[in-house]
């Protein structure tokens, strides 16, 4: 279940992605219990709980020695053969609690984020957990002795700078060969000195870097009144949540003390001699190779007034901020049982309840126990998920995945259908948390997660997908008790709430703050950080779920409903662009966004062929056409995200491919010869145990930076070759 198997200009990484293990594979546990996994590892095999399972050993890249493994050997020859063989294996990578662990890594600043944080506050991590994340960072350093941004992506010094300390900070001396050549790496580029903002801060913090060669990040925003445009409240809740703990640790000059290890960095990270850096005149200062958003001349602006008030700020105002700041840090650990809404901010929000309530306060503690729901063990070595992982979302797109591929008329499969049923519907979140408006958050009561109820943030699109699931399956398999409707109406009444005035919906919370916000994007590093937009797969996903619950309680909310979907499908309608395509936000790129929109007009009635309205559908399904490649493949390369048009890559991808064929059959494309030769692609690039290659990097977030959904290979070929046989027959394709 790793992810990027044919990286390119990546030192250690082979056709497989794997590196010799630094520990004994045999002795990992994945222990899953109501969504939450964790690697857990026995250092005596006498003293392991069980055998290890399917998941694991394939997850491990091992051989795989369970019978179900060996029944799917053999080649597919027909595309309900391979739809068989995939949904047999992908069942027995279903955890006993019903959902779908995976690999949500990529990016490859996650590593350094925690590890710093752990430097800092004296959090040790195991002997096993350090040895297999030396491992992962060897394997995800390119050739030129640099890291990037992402796992694929070219090497910066962002990358560098913040992979070199975490190999440092694991135990691995300056003199190794491997960190030799990143320094010499990192020199050509200029030095640590040119490290983005987000670097300037953490290297900070690590006592490496200078708090004076960092604008600003003024934590007293956070007394601003509601009703100024700027104030906290208007941003993008992870935008906010990053800023918050920064803007304490900042106020606070929070570092790490200096340690030989730091008095060594100081001279290893640099060009110059540390101690005769003048730190202000490098605020600005960062290499072309990280700079993604410039500073726009409203923040520049902003700087010189930030940096005049912080040389002059009054005390007492700035202990008020920074109170504010901690009473939102500590309601945030609370609402989400301190796993917060990603890596960086529980990395943050760990060093600010360490500063504050010291070592052995039960919230510190809670933090450091919440760390391994982070890490995800691989062939290549243990990494850090962006999240505590992407078990929710796996979930629902695995369950459509099935029922349309058959599962519910198959008893084989019921279990897992159950098992997935039960997984989603404890999921859901079943309280608003107290007081949570004064803490700047919307009521999640009756919704979902992208990960677990744990984790506390809903988010509209998952939902959507939760609702659209639990329907789906109350309709197919017997014996499922069904979710009490108050549930489902209480969830359908959280997404009509949550609609933009542009009638599309955002990623959590419903818009707030205006387009100019993102003038005073500060990440440098990344795109579209600063407002909730509304997107097309999250209006898509909203779209589909109330229009499927409409038709199942007709009379519920009807007229308002009714609204919503005419709202929503105007706002797809506008996003299209000349040559029929969508961008996607949250995969690479045009071919998800134009799936997502496809999906949306199919579900209202929109077809290649119907009377009215229909030219929407015809320009992307054209759109589409034109970039099948001879192979009968599709493939976009992940810079369509960053420029922002339609890239193609140099192979076909299997989950490219699947996105196009499931748009294309959404809408009732007529020509079958264009399917048929994807289906083709598809079935032929499944491996001999039911498994799909993994391929290239499918996700995206920010435009800039990738990340890996390592269960997409698996559900989206079983999605496309079910909807494939539905439409057309068991036996149309032959494949030899």
């Amino acid at each position: 279940m790793d992810g990027f198997s044919g990286q390119n200009n990546l030192r250690n990484c082979g056709g497989n992605n794997s590196a010799p293990a630094s520990t004994d594979p045999r002795r990992w546990r994945l222990i899953c219990d109501s969504g939450r996994h964790t690697w857990r590892y026995y250092e005596q095999l006498e003293k392991l709980p069980r055998e290890q399972n399917f998941l694991e050993q394939h997850a491990l890249g091992l051989t795989i020695t369970k019978d179900a493994d060996e029944k799917c050997n053999g080649r597919a020859n027909t595309a309900e053969n391979a739809l068989q063989r995939g949904m047999t294996f992908y069942a027995n990578l279903q955890a006993e609690d019903g959902h779908w662990p995976s690999d949500y890594s990529g990016p490859l600043f996650l590593i350094p984020v925690l590890l710093i944080a752990c430097y800092v506050t004296n959090t040790s991590i195991s002997d096993a957990q350090r040895k297999e994340m030396v491992r992962y960072l060897r394997s995800a350093q390119r050739v030129d002795g640099g890291w990037g941004l992402y796992i694929e992506g070219p090497g910066t010094v962002f990358g560098t700078t913040f992979n070199y300390c975490a190999m440092r900070i694991l135990g691995i001396g300056g003199n190794d060969p491997d960190l030799v050549r990143a320094r010499k790496y990192l020199h050509r580029l200029g030095g640590a000195l040119t490290i983005p903002s987000w670097g300037k801060f953490w290297l900070s913090v690590l006592n490496v870097y200078d708090y004076d060669g960092m604008h600003s990040i003024f934590p007293e925003m956070w007394l601003l009144p509601e009703w100024v445009p700027i104030h906290p409240s208007k941003l993008w809740c992870h935008c906010r949540q990053v800023y918050l703990p920064m803007g304490y640790c900042y106020g606070r000059r929070l570092k790490a003390a200096e340690t030989d290890l730091v008095r060594q960095l100081r001279q290893e990270l640099y060009v110059e001699d540390y101690s005769t850096i003048q730190w202000k005149a490098h605020r600005d200062n960062v290499s072309p190779a990280d700079l993604y958003t410039p500073h726009s001349w409203l923040l520049k602006l902003a700087y010189v007034f930030l940096d005049y008030y912080e040389k002059w700020h009054i005390p007492f105002i700035r202990e008020k901020a920074l109170g504010r700041c901690y009473d939102n840090i500590c309601a945030d650990d609370e609402f989400t049982n301190f796993i917060n809404i990603g890596a960086v901010t529980k990395g943050l929000n760990m060093l600010v309840r360490w500063s504050v309530d010291g070592p052995q306060h039960p919230a510190f503690q809670m933090h450091q126990e919440r760390i391994s729901d982070y890490l995800w063990l691989g062939s290549n070595g243990m990494r850090v998920n962006g999240t505590d992982g992407s078990q929710l979302w796996d979930t629902v797109f695995s369950v459509q995945a099935f029922l349309e591929a058959g599962a519910a008329k198959d008893t084989a499969f019921l279990p897992v259908l159950r098992r997935a049923y039960e997984f989603i519907k404890s999921s859901q979140i079943r309280e608003d948390p107290p007081n949570y408006t004064v803490y700047y958050r919307q009521s999640c009561k009756y919704g979902w997660t992208f990960t677990t109820r744990d984790g506390g943030w809903m988010t509209p699109d998952c939902t959507a997908e939760a609702v659209k699931s639990l329907l789906c399956l109350e309709h197919g398999p017997e014996s499922i008790e069904p979710i009490p409707v108050e549930r489902l109406h209480g969830s359908v009444n959280l997404l009509i709430s949550l609609q933009n005035k542009s009638g599309g919906f955002s990623s959590y919370e419903k818009q707030r703050g205006g387009h100019l916000l993102e003038l005073l994007n500060p990440s440098e590093i990344f795109g579209d950080i600063m407002i909730d937009y509304s997107y097309i797969e999250c209006t898509s996903a909203v779209l589909q779920a109330v229009n499927l619950y409409q038709k199942t309680y007709p009379t519920y909310r009807a007229s308002e409903i009714r609204e919503i979907m005419h709202r929503g499908l105007n706002f797809i309608r506008r996003e299209q662009r000349e040559d029929g395509s969508w961008e996607g936000r949250w995969g690479v790129c045009f071919t998800y966004g134009t799936w997502w929109a496809l999906e949306a007009l199919a579900c209202m009635g929109y077809h290649y062929n119907t009377v009215n309205q229909s030219e929407s559908v015809r320009k992307a399904c054209s759109f589409l056409k034109n970039y099948q490649n001879d192979d009968g493949g599709w493939g976009e390369d992940f810079e369509s995200c960053k420029q922002r048009r339609y890239i193609r890559s140099p192979t076909s991808h299997v989950i490219s491919t699947c996105w196009a064929l499931l748009g294309l059959m959404a809408v009732q494309y007529p020509e079958v010869s264009i399917v048929e030769k994807g289906i083709r692609f598809i079935v032929s690039r499944q491996l001999e145990n039911g498994d799909w290659p993994q391929e290239a990097v499918s996700g995206v977030f920010n435009k800039s930076c990738a990340i890996n959904y390592a269960n997409y290979r698996n559900i989206f070929p079983i999605w496309t070759l079910g909807r494939f046989i539905a439409r057309y027959g068991q036996n149309f394709l032959y494949y030899t």
